[in-house]
């Protein structure tokens, strides 16, 4: 049997992580579903730029991404899911903002938030993106400043966002099920504890753990380190959480060289609703094949929902920088949490006491 020499086991790894790296996945998905989705989050900001108020916009654009969440399941089981998704989209984002107004409750409510979430997400086998939106748009809540006055405005801002997103998946629906069959409704399998309990309290606890670290350094936008852990720490696998964060730093340093110059043109708010719209459109038709080339076009769509309506009040570097900072710390929890999660020493020292905290039936 032939001894590998050290330099050889490097070079064989290094081959490895890059075939991980650089494969595109095969993809049968429509153009049509990124270009409706695209419209689901665009349209709202034209709405608001049509009426002076590009602000209400960005609002009614987060509830745009409830499409999503479409399923590909019969007319009646599809639509009703979405508007499920569509109410806990809503909901989460109003807990966000009243969280805003208990500085010292964030930490403790986002991850609840998170853990809960998370549950109702993997009882059901809610398929990607999962409860990265949920948690997002808690988060984008929580860090909103404004008074108790305006929270129904947000709320209902929202929630028609969400709504506009609903009619456009009807429509889409209405066409794409003339082009193909759609997949059955298969039953749920029976919820396992590790599955859904186990998991869901892990993965509350480090987002929320990366967003006190993130408050403790102080950093300008907290809210962007809970959303890259979260979105790192939900692979499957050891593996999957690796390639997810790598992916996640290096196409987020290739997309800040995209926002950089996106963000230096002169945009109006009709440009910057076109921008969201094509943005949009190439994430969705690249994410089901190469997550790292998605999250290229992700970066500036993100920085562009969050910072539009008050872009040129801080300088674009120091805006540009504070988006890889957030990144890159939300991916280092998010993989030391991932490593947790997948360990099975740490997954009984933490399960055994959760499972003394599940009531039991009384015996006959």
């Amino acid at each position: 049997m032939t001894t590998r020499s050290p330099l050889q086991r490097a070079q064989d790894l290094i081959r490895a992580e890059w075939r991980h790296l650089t494969t595109i996945s095969p993809s049968t998905r429509r153009w049509q579903m990124p270009f409706a989705a695209a419209l689901a989050s665009g349209l709202p900001l034209m709405v608001g730029a049509w009426f002076g108020h590009l602000e209400y916009g960005l609002i009614s654009s987060i509830g745009g991404l409830a499409f999503l969440h479409l399923p590909n399941t019969p007319m009646s089981h599809r639509m009703v899911w979405l508007m499920a998704c569509a109410f806990g989209l809503t909901a989460s984002y109003a807990l966000g903002l009243m969280t805003h107004f208990l500085p010292l409750a964030k930490v403790g409510v986002l991850a609840l938030i998170a853990t809960l979430v998370t549950m109702v997400c993997r009882f059901y086998r809610l398929g990607p993106p999962g409860s990265l939106f949920f948690i997002m748009a808690a988060a984008i809540g929580a860090y909103t400043p404004g008074t108790v006055e305006q929270i129904p405005l947000r709320v209902g801002l929202l929630t028609m966002g969400a709504l506009l997103a609903s009619l456009i998946a009807f429509f889409y629906s209405l066409y794409v099920l003339r082009l193909q069959a759609p997949d059955p409704v298969a039953p749920l399998p029976p919820p396992s504890f590790d599955f859904v309990v186990l998991d869901a309290v892990l993965i509350g606890a480090f987002v929320g753990l990366s967003l006190a670290i993130a408050q403790a350094l102080q950093l300008d936008r907290p809210y962007w380190v809970p959303v890259s852990c979260l979105a790192v720490i939900q692979g499957a696998s050891l593996r999957a959480v690796w390639n997810r964060q790598l992916h996640r730093v290096l196409g987020t340093a290739i997309g800040m060289l995209l926002a950089w110059g996106l963000l230096s043109l002169p945009l109006d708010p009709w440009r910057v609703a076109l921008l969201v719209i094509l943005l949009a459109f190439a994430i969705e038709t690249l994410v089901v094949r190469h997550y790292g080339l998605a999250v290229i076009f992700i970066t500036p769509l993100t920085i562009l929902l969050a910072e539009a309506a008050t872009l040129g009040h801080a300088p674009l570097a120091e805006l540009i920088a504070s988006r890889f900072i957030d990144t890159l710390l939300g991916c280092v929890v998010g993989l030391v949490g991932g490593i947790c999660l997948h360990n099975v020493r740490f997954r009984a020292l933490v399960g055994g006491p959760l499972r003394w905290l599940v009531p039991r039936r009384p015996q006959s």
